[in-house]
């Protein structure tokens, strides 16, 4: 079995966006960086930004919403680096439809990807975590979960009802697993990324204007979430979900 001192990270949907600006963030403060994503010539892109910082990367093309994946990388990751410190389940799905348009698959679908995904890889990851006394798990969920869907392309009820699932699974995975382990979700609003929304594109200014801030936040906004959770010491925070959003006092 391989061997390393360097605390490990996997980032679900790493390849862009949030997953890739955590990623990055995470290499660059001395982690080597997992990459689990479909996309596999933005997964290329990113593990070469990350190898830039002198650190090293895995990257896998996966679906999340596969369990018996998410059991196998895990397996292979602990056999080529020898742990697992991090876990960032990030990978999600847009659903704009609403309850008479969307479909069963489609429903099933938004579900596995945003929420069934994050029981996937907790129950890969954990049992190496376990065996180390120490991880961190940092789960991504959406402002969607406490306020339901509004007029964004990503916040009609299904993804606001997996996204919701994940607060309840974060609360009680934090007090099944600690005080080894801790447990916590990000709750982001408005998120510009490299290729943003159609909404976002269209609306920009009207949106912003209901944000205290007054400007969308960005992957940056989040990675620095991100990176405290990872590896801040001490760590005092479990079972929390934390809103990250300017303040949007305009849904």
């Amino acid at each position: 079995m391989g061997g390393t001192e360097t605390r490990v990270a996997i980032v679900t949907g790493g390849a862009k966006g949030i997953g890739r600006g955590s990623a990055l963030e995470l290499a660059s403060s001395g982690l080597d960086i997992v990459l689990v994503d479909l996309l596999d010539e933005e997964l290329a892109r990113t593990k070469g930004e990350i190898e830039a910082f002198g650190r090293r990367c895995l990257t896998f093309h996966a679906d999340v919403a596969d369990f018996a994946a998410a059991q196998r990388i895990a397996a292979d990751i602990v056999d080529a680096w020898g742990r697992i410190d991090v876990l960032f389940n990030n990978a999600g799905k847009s659903s704009p439809k609403g309850l008479l348009e969307i479909s069963e698959e489609e429903f099933d679908r938004t579900i596995d990807i945003n929420l069934k995904s994050c029981f996937n890889w907790c129950r890969a990851v954990v049992p190496t975590m376990q065996a180390r006394g120490a991880g961190r798990i940092i789960n991504m969920s959406s402002i969607n979960a406490h306020s339901g869907g509004v007029t964004s392309a990503v916040s009609k009820f299904a993804y606001a009802a997996a996204k919701a699932g994940i607060l309840g699974l974060t609360r009680s995975l934090a007090k099944e697993l600690g005080p080894a382990i801790t447990v916590n979700a990000l709750c982001p609003g408005l998120i510009k990324t490299e290729t943003p929304n159609a909404v976002i594109r269209e609306r920009e200014a009207d949106l912003v204007s209901g944000i205290v801030l007054q400007r969308c936040g960005t992957p940056q906004d989040i990675a620095q979430l991100v990176k405290f959770l990872a590896i801040s010491e001490p760590m005092f925070i479990t079972g929390q979900d934390f809103i990250i959003d300017g303040f949007q006092w305009k849904l």
